[in-house]
Order: structure tokens, then C-alpha cells, then sequence
């Protein structure tokens, strides 16, 4: 590692630590003494989306937050729970392979906000599943409730 301060090229470690999804290390220059923070990301494997016409696109994280935050607008939800549900899915969807299909997404993403919040759960349901008139909305509340 480079020192950004004098640009020596030795630095010691004198401080780790482990978070979600990085490592933070506390770093000191051997020749200057400064120390400086840096952060260590496992560099993310591509994940493509095929979409309903057969069409593949790169994943796109915020698109998955976008919906999810629409169906828990106004609704108990802290942004933390957000944030955490959107990166178990995501861990899901990784372990599926490269590939994932947009429906597996919306799946997945329906389950966890069943969990989560449950009308928030209608909401989302009634865009992902194209909801046509009143009686779709009571199947899926009728289901929701058992």
C-alpha cells in the first residue's frame, strides 16, 4: 500500500476490522508515521438479469431498492431493514449463479417483504402481479391473512 501522504511504498497494519461486505484497515507509513484508513471490497461477480422477452442486463441493485422503497413509502419501515433485505436478496440471487431470471427477482423480492411488511407486501404485489381489479387485491389479502 501505498502512503498518500509522503508516497513511501511500505505501511503496517495496526488496525483491523470486519464489517458487512468490507474490511477496514488503519494503516501507519513506515517512513513518515502518518497513518490513513482504508477499505478492502471483495470485487462483486457480474450478475445478469434475463428478462421476460429473453433480453440480458447487467443487475441493477437500485432498482430493486426503487421498488421495495415505493412499497414501504409511508409504512414503519426503517431504512436499515431496507437496506438489510435488499442485501440478503441479492446475497440469494448470487448464490444462484451469474444468470438470474427476472421473475426469480421478483419472487424473491415479494417473500422478503411478506416478512417485512405485509402491506407493503399488497403494494408491491399489485405491480409485480398486475393486479386487474378489486377481487386480485382481496385473493392476495385473503392469502396474506392465513
Amino acid at each position: 500500500m501505498i502512503c498518500p501522504y509522503c508516497k513511501h511504498k511500505e505501511t503496517k497494519v495496526v488496525d483491523k476490522r470486519d464489517s458487512i461486505g468490507y474490511t477496514k484497515r488503519r494503516r501507519e507509513c513506515l517512513k513518515c508515521g502518518k497513518r490513513f484508513n482504508t477499505h478492502e471490497k471483495l470485487q462483486d461477480i457480474e450478475l445478469k438479469v434475463i428478462k421476460k422477452d429473453g433480453r440480458r442486463e447487467d443487475f441493477d441493485y437500485s432498482k430493486i431498492k426503487r421498488g421495495i422503497a415505493i412499497a414501504c413509502e409511508k409504512r414503519p419501515v426503517a431504512t436499515e431493514e431496507i437496506e438489510s433485505t435488499i442485501r440478503k436478496i441479492e446475497e440469494k440471487l448470487r448464490k444462484r449463479g451469474k444468470e438470474v431470471s427476472s421473475r426469480i427477482i421478483g419472487d424473491e423480492v415479494m417473500k422478503s417483504l411478506k416478512r417485512l411488511d405485509k402491506v407493503a407486501y399488497i403494494r408491491f404485489a399489485s405491480v409485480y402481479r398486475e393486479f386487474q381489479d378489486m377481487n386480485d387485491f382481496k385473493k392476495e389479502i385473503k392469502e396474506v391473512g392465513q
